[in-house]
């Protein structure tokens, strides 16, 4: 028995619950996770079953989390070495889906299908991410470029690469397709992919195990090693340790690496100046929000896969320009509305596809995150982002990144501790200062309200 009187698999199916709901968010935890319940468990023959509300449900968490959920477990009870993410006993379709520990589905870019994979040894790719589908404009071109290069397998000028920008904006799609071409060029290469948080939870399993060697060996013997979403290691000594050493290795083997964050290196909250250092040593490579051209190429490269006809031009501008915050949710907003006209036998017009994302259409207004506040205060005032960060107090740098805070708390539900942690790990009080010095200084500064003003219409569409 548990402390608190659970049986050992319960109180561990809890802690696995509590860390999936801090590393997915609370929407795609309360969305999709939370209905997950405990089935039958046999410790024995290491194998814990998860029951979901419905056979659909059962499959898109198969396809989207069985990585995160296997590797949970594996790091809570290291005897458990298969989950069964089922659809319960009295669930309308029940299917029973299979997702085996040691080769997990991988994380997907988007919320709109499951992911075909490619299964080979040292990592599982989407076979849908390829270089020939991801659509290049001037917010992603260097990242597409580096990507290429890396992949080419020719002499690298640059190593590791490193991959930032918001969510949806397409770095897991070039990570994959960097590991598709590389495999097509050299069949023999070992490539692996895995989340950070995949990478911490497999080596605190190798910890408990008394198998760390296994573990470095995997890692330190790949030709290409990609790590996604490198803020998800922040405050974790043993595994930053663990990753740090991991890097130099490869690097020093002239092997190539690629990682990924939500930020720059610099913007890195709770990460080791070493690992910082490290990782701006290569080229570090932004994928800035779709403008409206490269939207709209998009949605024209997804409607090449779709029956002719589907969609108007007029329609495809529309989508374009309304759903703006990521590559994701354009194609999730695009794959709705093809979806609602199979489904009720209607022609797409722009009355359509308004009507059928209304809800969405009403959450973008105001949804502005705090990268794109700071990239928009930085270009403004022309500084680099890395400003915002920064320690440096003169006046040029310290009045923006006082007006970025002024805006990041108009604009975005974040607390104030969010906040400052965003501008460099700053306390809250910090941004309370900074709130009032802008509103003090909007009533009496024309020029500074004339900033704000502006700087609220364009991040506000």
């Amino acid at each position: 028995m548990h402390e608190d009187g659970l049986l050992p698999v319960e109180a561990a199916w809890d802690a696995i619950r509590s860390s999936l709901r801090r590393s997915c968010g609370e929407r795609i935890f309360d969305g999709w996770l939370k209905q997950l319940q405990l089935g039958e468990c046999d410790l024995d023959a290491g194998e814990v079953r998860l029951e979901a509300p419905s056979a659909f449900m059962a499959t898109w968490i198969q396809n989207h989390f069985a990585e995160q959920i296997s590797a949970a477990w594996r790091a809570m009870l290291p005897q458990v070495r298969h989950i069964a993410i089922e659809a319960a006993m009295d669930a309308p379709g029940r299917v029973a889906v299979d997702a085996p520990a040691p080769e997990p589905t991988p994380e997907p870019q988007d919320d709109a299908a499951p992911a075909e994979a490619e299964h080979q040894p040292g990592s599982v790719l989407a076979s849908r991410f390829s270089f020939d589908n991801f659509v290049v404009g001037k917010a992603n071109e260097l990242a597409y470029n580096a990507a290429r290069t890396l992949a080419e397998g020719g002499k690298l000028a640059f190593n590791p690469l490193f991959l930032h920008g918001g969510v949806g904006l397409g770095k897991t799609h070039l990570m994959h397709a960097i590991g598709k071409e590389y495999r097509a060029r050299f069949p023999n290469a070992k490539v692996v992919y895995m989340s950070a948080e995949k990478f911490m939870f497999e080596f605190v399993a190798a910890l408990r195990a008394k198998d760390v060697h296994s573990f470095k060996l995997r890692l330190r013997s790949a030709d290409v090693l990609m790590i996604d979403d490198v803020q998800f290691i922040a405050g974790k000594d043993s595994t930053q340790d663990e990753f740090f050493h991991t890097m130099n290795e490869l690097i020093s083997a002239g092997r190539r690496l690629v990682i990924s964050a939500d930020r720059s290196p610099q913007n890195l909250d709770g990460i080791e100046s070493r690992i910082q250092s490290r990782l701006s040593w290569g080229l570090v490579a932004d994928l800035n929000p779709a403008d409206f051209e490269l939207r709209y190429n998009i949605i024209l490269k997804k409607l090449e896969a779709m029956p002719a006809g589907t969609m108007s031009n007029e329609v495809a501008m529309f989508l374009a320009k309304r759903i703006s915050a990521s590559v994701r949710e354009l194609e999730g907003a695009l794959n709705r509305v093809v979806a609602l006209a199979n489904v009720s036998n209607s022609q797409i017009d722009v009355a359509f596809a308004e009507n059928a994302l209304a809800e969405q259409l009403r959450a973008s207004q105001r949804r502005v995150t705090i990268d794109e506040i700071q990239r928009r205060v930085c270009e403004h005032y022309r500084i680099r982002q890395a400003e915002m960060g920064s320690a440096r107090r003169a006046r040029e740098v310290a009045r923006p990144r006082q007006i970025a805070m002024y805006l990041a708390k108009q604009l975005t539900q974040r607390s104030l501790p969010e906040i400052g942690r965003r501008f460099g790990g700053r306390d809250h009080t910090t941004v309370i200062h900074a709130v009032r010095t802008i509103e003090a200084l909007r009533v009496k500064d024309a020029e500074i309200d004339g900033d704000v003003r502006l700087l609220m219409r364009q991040l506000e569409g």
